[in-house]
């Protein structure tokens, strides 16, 4: 079992009031021998003094006797809950250069956390092994160098190669973003019209999966649907292992792919709905074709260009659980579609791509602005997950989000006030029932509603997810191929100690 915060805090936690002297908040600490206190007021934790706040107070020559702790304290301090695996209280005083975290309960002060306490719980290893303890889920693990972009998640922001990619949403086309990943470079004017004409003459199905599609629809999803597809067009093409072929191959593998997966999964929607499959147009950019294929209706240039702008948001987001699987896959020299399969295996888990209709389900079940504090409250009480807001990276606002309000607002509707609403009223009630805890809203929160109010039914968000995330992994596909070595971590055994006697039968 993991080691939760609960398993190395201090309790009870030693308080005072904000307007106590810094001179008796020194006689206790000296007496209690310890290196902080917790600053409250009203039961709820305001702030923290350190023996390091103390340090500075008496550089700057103040008479402790007359100097209150709210004017030395570090106010609204970061706090972990009792249940939070122990790589939170780590990555949390790393970012801040903390050496103390208050532990809150709901609203209770139940102890506190040091660096000294997670300093305790390190183990001898053999010599030859790395490192002590292995963060949750290999948070902050670095596992391969990449020059495709990078995720800075403590300022909120994220690029592909050297640009900012909320400018390159803001200012370029899918397809000029989806050059800059294959070439390393924007493309000028006539490069980018030579690169749209050139995917978008690879959009068709192929003969065989043409056939076979109709039968596969029938089976599921469009998204599940897509990875039998996948599958059966790597097979069709003939498509070989990476380790078997050169990097112009597999280019031209990956633009192919690229352009056909919008068509299968369209394909399967219609089909799915009792339709015939709409025919792709090459006259059409790449989200417009896709709404045409998924609708039937030729997309105003505003809907086209709003989930135009939310699939370059999301190509690339660094080493995500399904960029990381294709690279995994890709490293042991299989072939695209296998890569590209395993990717999209991992996406359709619910804690990675399913979360813009489990957002907008939400907004349903709130239905009203004047519904929803007590609905919020009534999920935060309940130790509900509050969909669309928090991120594994971002620790201030995804800069995702931030990007698609401004899309949602331009679009307009009852929806989009209805989401505005929400999102003020759960930082509110976030900020009242989990202090300390600041919690932002993620991409997916804007997402659901962006692409609903474009006409895009919720069984397509994660299928027009994985229409663009699609470019970012055949890239990640390239870079490791081209650098090849297979990743092969180490597992640290935790069971009984071997060997023992087997017994006889």
């Amino acid at each position: 079992m993991p080691t939760v915060v609960r398993d190395l805090m201090s309790a009870p936690a030693v308080t005072c009031e904000a307007g106590t002297s810094l001179a008796e908040v020194a006689r206790t600490m000296r007496d209690a021998g310890i290196g902080s206190v917790i600053v409250t007021e009203r039961g709820k934790v305001a702030g923290i003094l350190t023996e390091r706040d103390l340090l500075r107070a008496a550089a700057a020559a103040t008479v402790a006797s007359a100097e209150s702790v709210e004017l030395w304290m570090t106010a609204n301090p970061d706090v972990l809950g009792p249940d939070e695996e122990v790589g939170a209280a780590w990555i949390s005083l790393a970012h801040h250069n903390y050496r103390h975290l208050p532990v809150v309960d709901g609203h209770e002060l139940v102890g506190v956390v040091s660096l000294r306490d997670l300093m305790g719980m390190a183990r001898l290893r053999p010599a030859d092994e790395h490192g002590t303890e292995i963060p949750a889920g290999l948070e902050g693990v670095v596992a391969a160098e990449t020059e495709l972009g990078d995720v800075r998640g403590e300022e909120g922001f994220f690029h592909y190669r050297r640009y900012s990619a909320v400018d390159l949403a803001a200012r370029r086309s899918l397809e000029d973003v989806w050059y800059l990943l294959l070439e390393g470079e924007l493309p000028d004017a006539g490069e980018a019209r030579r690169f749209a004409a050139d995917v978008a003459q690879r959009r068709a199905l192929t003969p065989g999966l043409a056939e076979m599609l109709p039968e596969v629809a029938k089976q599921g999803s469009p998204f599940e649907v897509l990875r039998t597809a996948v599958s059966l067009l790597g097979a069709e093409l003939g498509w070989r292992p990476t380790h078997d072929i050169d990097g112009a191959e597999l280019r031209a593998q990956t633009l192919r792919l690229c352009s056909v997966v919008p068509t299968i999964m369209a394909a399967a929607y219609n089909l799915g709905e009792g339709r015939a499959p709409v025919e792709p147009r090459t006259d059409l950019s790449s989200a417009a074709n896709y709404l045409w294929m998924v609708t039937g209706e030729e997309p105003t240039p505003l809907d086209a260009r709003a989930v135009e702008q939310y699939q370059i948001l999301t190509i690339d987001h660094g080493f995500n659980a399904s960029t990381f699987t294709a690279r995994v896959i890709t490293s042991t020299g299989a072939d695209l579609a296998a890569a590209v399969c395993g990717a999209i295996g991992a996406l359709s888990g619910p804690l990675h791509g399913g979360a813009p209709s489990r957002a907008l389900a939400m907004l349903d079940e709130i239905g009203s602005a004047d519904q929803a504090d007590s609905w919020l409250r009534g999920a935060v009480e309940r130790g509900d997950r509050v969909m669309g807001f928090g991120h594994r990276v971002y620790k201030t606002d995804d800069p995702r989000s931030l990007f698609l309000r401004d899309v949602a607002r331009f679009l307009g509707g009852p929806l989009v006030e209805l989401a505005e609403k929400v999102e003020r009223t759960a930082v509110d009630v976030l900020a009242d029932m989990k202090p300390g805890r600041r919690l932002f809203t993620n991409v997916e929160f804007y997402a659901g509603v962006v692409m609903s109010t474009c006409g895009l039914p919720r069984e397509m968000f994660t299928p027009t997810f994985a229409a663009g995330r699609v470019i970012g992994w055949s890239a990640h596909v390239i870079e490791q191929a081209a650098h090849n070595r297979l990743i092969r971590p180490s597992a640290r055994y935790t069971g009984p100690s071997p060997p023992v006697p087997v017994p006889d039968p």
